[in-house]
């Protein structure tokens, strides 16, 4: 157990059974009162963000994470399946609730241009509970406006739609096909990665060898 003074960014702490980590804290001594820390806490299942308060009789509970490079192979209905990297013997399945759609969105499978996604599985107990994302990672556009002559060179955005289903603001330059880098975290595009012609060179390139 530790000491609600010991309470600090990044923690991992186990609160009804549920492993959350500390997001932030703020001790606060009133007058004529005992102390208090006030907490923000994730929880590491399902995401969800609580605030609690913490007095000096309080248990607290410290948790180690686990964590392991791992890759992401293939979904097949509700079951996500990844694998130690380097190790495919060492295998491991999510459930789609146990994901959620904010992480399903951003994995992808392997292909021509891009590696299987990585990621990083955390484990209690040797129990996979969560994966993290890499915080930038490219993407296919599967749907995109077109642009209108004259907004390529001005500037300004519009909205496309990426493999997975997430929405993304983008330059006026990038069309459907492009392969472009975002922040998986903050949702926001980074760069362009190869345009739909460099992929259908490269395509055709391939092509050619193959014959």
């Amino acid at each position: 157990m530790i000491s609600y003074t010991d309470l600090k960014k990044g923690l991992i702490i186990l609160l009804d059974n549920q492993p959350y980590e500390v997001l932030e804290t703020d001790f606060l001594r009133m007058q004529q009162r005992k102390a208090v820390v006030q907490s923000k806490l994730k929880n590491l299942l399902n995401e969800k963000i609580i605030e609690k308060s913490w007095h000096a009789n309080s248990q607290i509970e410290e948790i180690e994470l686990k964590e392991l490079k791992s890759v992401f192979l293939y979904f097949h209905k509700d079951q996500f399946w990844f694998q130690e990297k380097n190790n495919p013997q060492n295998r491991f399945c999510f459930l789609k609730e146990q994901l959620g759609e904010n992480t399903i969105k951003f994995l992808r499978p392997k292909d021509d241009f891009r590696p299987n996604t990585e990621v990083l599985i955390y484990f209690i107990e040797n129990k996979p509970i969560k994966i993290s994302l890499p915080i930038k990672m490219e993407f296919k556009v599967e749907e995109a406006p077109p642009s209108i002559r004259g907004n390529t060179s001005q500037g300004g955005t519009k909205t496309v739609v990426i493999e997975g289903g997430a929405k993304i603001s983008v330059p006026f330059f990038i069309e459907t096909g492009d392969i472009i880098r975002i922040n998986t975290q903050t949702e926001k595009y980074v760069e362009r990665i190869a345009s739909l012609r460099e992929i259908s060179r490269k395509e055709k390139k391939n092509e050619n060898h193959s014959n």
